[in-house]
């Protein structure tokens, strides 16, 4: 795996659930992607053609979240033979990094299918998301993490938000001890990154930057839901050009 840990300059990851977010992404400067699907359901694996579509969009960099569905991060065999083959289209389609992640149900790091997705991965950077958030005990999982070699993990330091985890994320970064790279994520703002990052010492923030477009359909049958219950079909989330401009304008002033 490729180790990417503090950088010069402070690094913003950004979430993107389309093809219109991958593109903003990168107009407003995004330095890598974590590239998913269904951002409402937490995110999951997303289409080999979104993947090819943004590692030939000019992206730095572009990580693929590996998750087979929504919910929690306890998985079967299949769903783990599942993600192993989700991991080798990705490698094959020439993207950056892998985002993996799975826990026992007691709440541990999955170690054994930690290291299969790992393995998998080969000379791939490896990110462990955030089911990090909820694993048993953060000092121990932290240790684990780096056992298994990942070059970071994306946490909002157990919180809602990376502003509310801000000195748990602190002290999870002095035991890193440099080991590992921990990714600040949630609820991160124009407003709040650069705090995020002084009152941490962390440098690296992931964001999804987004905001709501209405649909350009004329004709509306607003009686009828796609998914969740009274849920607008015509109101979708993107990432937003100008909010990760403000981002990068704001950590690196």
């Amino acid at each position: 795996m490729t180790t990417e840990f503090q950088h010069p300059k402070p690094i913003l990851e950004v979430c993107c659930g389309d093809i219109q977010s991958i593109y903003a992404a990168k107009t407003g400067g995004a330095h890598r992607i974590e590239l998913c699907s269904a951002l409402s359901e937490g995110g999951v694996t997303p289409s080999a053609g979104l993947i090819r579509e943004a590692v030939s969009s000019g992206i730095p960099a572009v990580h693929i979240l590996i998750r087979p569905r929504g919910g929690d991060f306890l998985y079967s065999e299949d769903e783990i033979r599942l993600m192993e083959t989700d991991i080798r289209c990705a490698v094959s389609s020439g993207v950056d990094g892998v985002v993996i992640g799975a826990l026992t149900s007691d709440g541990d790091i999955d170690m054994t299918t930690c290291r299969r997705l790992i393995e998998t991965a080969g000379d791939c950077s490896v990110t462990f998301h955030r089911a990090f958030d909820l694993c048993r005990n953060p000092q121990k999982a932290l240790e684990d993490i780096i056992s298994l070699g990942c070059d970071r993990i994306l946490t909002s330091g157990l919180a809602r938000s990376a502003m509310e985890g801000a000195e748990t994320l602190r002290r999870l970064n002095r035991q890193a001890a440099g080991r590992i790279t921990l990714l600040a994520g949630g609820g991160v703002t124009p407003d709040n990154a650069r705090e995020i990052l002084s009152s941490t010492g962390l440098n690296e923030l992931h964001a999804s930057a987004k905001t709501s477009v209405a649909s350009a359909m004329t004709f509306r049958r607003q009686s009828v839901c796609m998914g969740i219950p009274d849920k607008d079909e015509y109101i979708r989330t993107m990432t937003d050009a100008a909010t990760v401009a403000a981002i990068i304008s704001a950590i690196s002033g």
